[in-house]
């Protein structure tokens, strides 16, 4: 099989038993099913849940915590109980694994987004699995990627990977609740996620955990806008990573086959905040949209906002928002140049993401 780059993610109600605690009979099953695609020769990311689920018990709550510094306390102590874990088990395997706590501004901010993607780069250079999760024990909201499965989708656009498995206690998406309705179809290969699957997935996840199928859906469809394969589901044994990747998991497979790859600079530009807005003619949309053209102050109509060379700004034509890109010159320098001819771009064309 052709090496591939992959990142798993892994559920809290995939590493824990009903009473929240850690499963080590499921863990040691996943620990093996990785093990394999290493020994395949792939690239692994693992971005893993449980960290909540692994601590609050030993805190003393007798239920998972639901205030702010609950969650982060049981974080705190659950993480340090499942990286050990981790890395005690992969060790029996020969292999060497890495903790990688990310935050919100790892993707939002321009320079830790590019030492984010060289620290991972490093890792899978040198064979180590790298183990992410959420920094919830640092975050000032509560759980800023709103779970991990949208962390595990921006993890998989940063590395470029061929492959994100989504495993979960759910075995792929249904054109209704199979629990209320039992003609409920299982969807096994879909091409896009639309408004109305987003609708008919909408409900409550596992108890431990804090992402249910929309939220999955949710995070399948960031990763296939950034060129990345998806597959929703569960699996047993030590070889069910192997049979998703052939294409007989137990699942639904989100992909289609006009798959681009985006940039580093291209992702970040898409997770940024924007910080002001350019209103432009229709010479201008043309050669943005349709010519792959950078963006010349002769089309720009009016400005919004204030910001600095090297901010993300939004471009809109009339009320559509077209794109986002980096600027080249302040919101200043911009003011002065429009309508104005020059051939330096205020947007050049690698540096602006269409939507």
């Amino acid at each position: 099989m052709e090496k591939k780059r992959i990142v798993v993610k892994i559920g809290s109600s995939s590493l824990t038993n009903a009473k929240g605690e850690l499963d080590y009979f499921k863990f040691h099953e996943h620990i093996g099913a990785i093990a394999r695609l290493k020994q395949q020769g792939h690239d692994v990311l693992l971005v893993s849940s449980g960290a909540v689920a692994a601590g609050f018990r030993k805190l003393g709550y007798s239920s998972r915590p639901v205030t702010l510094k609950g969650k982060q306390a049981a974080a705190a102590v659950g993480q340090s109980v499942l990286i050990q874990a981790y890395m005690s088990a992969f060790e029996q395997f020969g292999m060497i694994a890495a903790q990688v706590l990310l935050t919100r501004s790892d993707f939002s901010k321009k320079e830790r987004y590019k030492n984010a993607y060289a620290t991972f780069s490093e890792l899978l250079d040198r064979s180590v699995i790298p183990i992410i999760n959420e920094n919830d024990t640092v975050s000032i909201s509560e759980l800023t990627f709103g779970d991990n499965d949208m962390l595990s989708a921006l993890v998989s656009g940063l590395v470029h990977a061929d492959q994100l498995i989504i495993l979960t206690d759910i075995n792929g998406l249904y054109d209704a609740n199979p629990a209320k309705n039992p003609r409920a179809k299982r969807l096994d290969h879909i091409h896009e996620i639309t408004d109305e699957m987003l609708g008919f997935a909408d409900g409550a996840g596992s108890k431990v955990g804090t992402g249910g199928m929309q939220s999955k859906l949710l995070a399948a469809r960031t990763a296939l806008n950034f060129g990345v394969k998806t597959f929703i589901g569960t699996g047993y044994d030590t070889h069910k990573l192997l049979h998703i990747l052939e294409g007989d998991g137990d699942g639904t497979y989100v992909e289609h086959d006009a798959l681009k790859i985006v940039n580093t600079s291209k992702q970040w530009i898409s997770l940024a905040e924007a910080n002001g807005k350019l209103f432009v003619d229709e010479g201008a949309k043309e050669a943005l949209c349709t010519q792959g053209r950078s963006l010349l102050a002769i089309g720009v109509c009016a400005i919004e906002g204030s910001f600095n060379k090297g901010d993300v700004i939004e471009v809109y034509y009339n009320k559509q928002l077209l794109g986002r890109g980096e600027t080249s010159f302040t919101s200043d320098d911009i003011r002065s140049m429009i309508g104005k001819r020059s051939d330096k771009p205020i947007l050049h064309r690698d540096q602006w993401v269409q939507f």
